[in-house]
């Protein structure tokens, strides 16, 4: 039986398999019910996303919103956004999790 996911645009994920275990990302895009895009603003930059699967993510209730407001209205986001968001991240305030 496969878990649903109910990950977002916007949202924060660790990874947890790989050569970039635990690292923070933020969710550029929901390919399919399998794979995301992930971005950090630095080794994986805007340009050059990383496609991960989902089962290999640690999901963060955490979202985003200024990630969201600007893919959702096509405005443009920068590395160096991407960058901040994830500096104002702070791992010891969250849970980890589904919505």
């Amino acid at each position: 039986m496969k878990k649903i996911s109910n990950i977002q645009i916007g949202q924060y994920v660790r990874s947890k398999a790989g050569r970039d275990k635990n690292h923070v990302f933020i969710v550029l895009e929901v390919i399919d019910t399998e794979y995301v895009s992930l971005v950090d603003g630095d080794v994986r930059r805007i340009e050059r996303p990383k496609k991960k699967k989902i089962k290999h993510l640690f999901e963060f209730n955490q979202i985003s919103d200024m990630v969201r407001e600007k893919i959702k209205d096509d405005k443009k986001l920068t590395n160096l956004m991407i960058r901040k968001e994830i500096e104002k991240f702070d791992l010891n305030q969250v849970k980890v999790g589904g919505f």
